[in-house]
């Protein structure tokens, strides 16, 4: 079972975490989409990932839920002409700043929490694999849509390059 002081934080504090997630992205330069963005909007951003985690911890995975969540944001990164590989990474961001926390601030404070640190760490970083798979299946999907619709592209083009046949689901 997972400590309430971590799940409380994780809510009550999305905002902080989401702070320090948008310095990480400020102190990556490949990041350059994402540091073209104001302070205000990265924090938006972010404050969402740390609420839908809290609440996977608490409650396990709901993959409904989190392919929801992280489908929208392959879309939206994906419409607003985010590379695809800057917003895997700022995921990435946003697992090592639950890991510092986790390793800082909540593990240190006795053994017991220690040792299931390690437990909530490994399933930290299922989420975050999960949420990266997806927000890519989202981005893909928005992007095989764009081609169809937008471009033109064929249908048989489509298919050879995008040979993914979960489009258009989230489970």
């Amino acid at each position: 079972m997972v400590d309430h002081v971590l799940i409380d934080a994780l809510t009550l504090e999305s905002r902080d975490f989401a702070a320090k997630w948008k310095d990480a992205i400020r102190k990556a330069p490949q990041l350059k989409r994402y540091n073209a963005l104001d302070d205000s909007r990265l924090i938006d951003e972010g404050a969402g990932i740390f609420p839908l985690l809290s609440r996977t911890l608490d409650r396990g995975f709901d993959r409904s839920l989190m392919g929801e969540f992280f489908v929208k944001m392959g879309k939206d990164r994906m419409a607003e002409s985010f590379p695809v590989s800057e917003v895997i990474y700022s995921i990435d961001l946003a697992q090592k700043i639950f890991i510092e926390y986790v390793m800082t601030e909540f593990a240190p404070e006795n053994p017991v929490r220690m040792y299931s640190s390690m437990g909530i760490l490994t399933q930290a970083a299922e989420f975050f694999l999960l949420g990266c798979f997806y927000l890519t299946k989202g981005f893909l999907e928005a992007t095989y849509t764009q081609m169809n619709s937008k471009d033109s592209v064929s249908e048989e083009l489509l298919k050879k390059y995008f040979r993914d046949d979960f489009f258009f689901k989230i489970r």
